[in-house]
């Protein structure tokens, strides 16, 4: 990390090879499309003929045992994991030698003609079955029962690259937003919590893009070092002053980032007043180092929401956070200037990233308040239990607790009157 202080007014050197970029130049590097880097094939070739079978039995009756996050087979009890995408595809390794943008297989632009039913042929007995994608990712075949799973990935979004296990089961995630409201309970309202149904705790995959990238970010702005403070008696007011000098400060910063995770699905990226869905983000971060190799028999069980941006639409996003990051890179080295600093302008050069697209883990409620309309959640990450979410309040009981407050306030400062008079 480099920085410097320049007084207001002397030349700011670029900090990048070469000499300062104008305005212009700036808004169209920003807009300039990145260069595209090797893409990364993520298939699970084992799977390509849609049969997830048992590696010692040979049945496709596999589903997730949320205990240990690892598959079961349940006809002879084996379990198994499938191969951590951090060693399979060296997702841990040159991130700050990243050149371009690097894509994985299941990652890829959605087609925007891609529809939600596939269609598959059985490997056990070769009928044809079909698949909506928009509601499951597996079928059983009517004539032979195999258990038919989408593993080959599509131009529709749904089959991710890497998969990350749910690790807490139903029971607890249930006993975690118990807690939760349970905190709140003073305020909530009373139909919230005598309609809890614990059946209503629904698992489900949301669609991330987790993302390594290599950055360099460059700061300019003004910074103030107070010199002086005193005060003036204005009437029946009195005015405190200051005075400082102003420095034009200049930061600049290289880093990486490792793992970072972006919403995959339009619809937590828009927020709605009417809905309280965002609340997913504040569950974060997630484990994402221990996601596998996607298997679809992962999801049995649980339900799924397909992605639907594109890498190219995120890249703002990536951006804005990549600035963010940097800023509190440089922060450490802000301290002299007692006053703050104020950025004025921001520059950012992306050298490279990687996207991966990933499915995560996480236990969701939902409750609609008939009275206004606004649908509330509860949300817990599947793998470390942390819970947040919205609880509809009671007005009448907001009120009266306003009220009671008011009154003990106001009772405290006639017992302090008295006892000073």
């Amino acid at each position: 990390m480099t920085h410097d202080a320049q007084p207001p007014g002397e030349k700011r050197s670029s900090p990048f090879d070469g000499p300062p970029l104008s305005l212009e130049e700036e808004l169209a590097a920003a807009r300039a499309e990145p260069e595209p880097g090797p893409d990364i094939a993520t298939v699970n070739e084992a799977l390509a003929d849609g049969v997830n079978r048992c590696p010692k039995c040979g049945s496709t009756d596999v589903r997730l045992r949320g205990s240990t996050g690892n598959l079961v087979c349940l006809f002879c009890r084996n379990e198994w994991q499938e191969s951590r995408v951090e060693e399979e595809f060296g997702l841990g390794e040159g991130i700050d030698e990243l050149q371009g943008t690097v894509i994985a297989g299941g990652a890829r632009d959605i087609s925007a003609d891609a529809g939600d039913v596939i269609t598959m042929k059985c490997g056990g007995c070769g009928a044809e079955v079909v698949v909506d994608t928009a509601h499951a990712m597996n079928a059983r075949c009517h004539w032979c029962r195999h258990t038919l799973n989408v593993n080959q990935q599509t131009s529709n979004g749904a089959v991710p690259d890497a998969v990350l296990p749910f690790r807490l089961t139903h029971a607890e995630a249930v006993e975690r937003i118990r807690e939760f409201a349970s905190k709140r309970r003073l305020f909530a309202h009373p139909r919230f919590k005598k309609e809890f149904v614990p059946e209503n705790v629904l698992g489900v995959y949301l669609p991330y893009l987790v993302i390594d990238a290599r950055a360099e970010a460059a700061y300019t702005g003004r910074g103030e070092v107070q010199t002086r403070r005193w005060t003036e008696k204005k009437g029946d007011n009195t005015v405190t002053y200051y005075s400082a000098d102003v420095f034009r400060v200049d930061r600049s910063v290289s880093f990486t980032v490792d793992d970072l995770t972006i919403e995959g699905a339009a619809d937590r990226a828009n927020f709605d007043s009417s809905t309280t869905n965002n609340i997913i983000n504040t569950i974060l971060p997630f484990d994402t180092k221990n996601a596998v190799q996607w298997n679809s028999s992962y999801l049995v069980g649980f339900t799924s929401e397909k992605r639907d941006l594109d890498v190219d639409g995120l890249h703002p996003v990536l951006e804005d956070q990549l600035l963010s990051i940097g800023r509190s890179q440089v922060e450490g080295s802000l301290r002299e200037f007692d006053r703050g600093v104020r950025w004025e302008q921001e520059q950012l050069d992306v050298g490279g990233s990687r996207w991966v697209s990933m499915y995560l883990p996480v236990w969701l409620y939902s409750y609609q308040q008939e009275s206004t309309g606004m649908l509330h959640y509860i949300a817990v990450n599947a793998r470390t239990g942390e819970t947040m979410g919205s609880v509809p309040v009671s007005q009448w009981r907001l009120v009266l607790a306003a009220m009671t407050v008011g009154t003990v306030l106001e009772g405290i400062a006639g017992f302090l009157l008295v006892a000073w008079s």
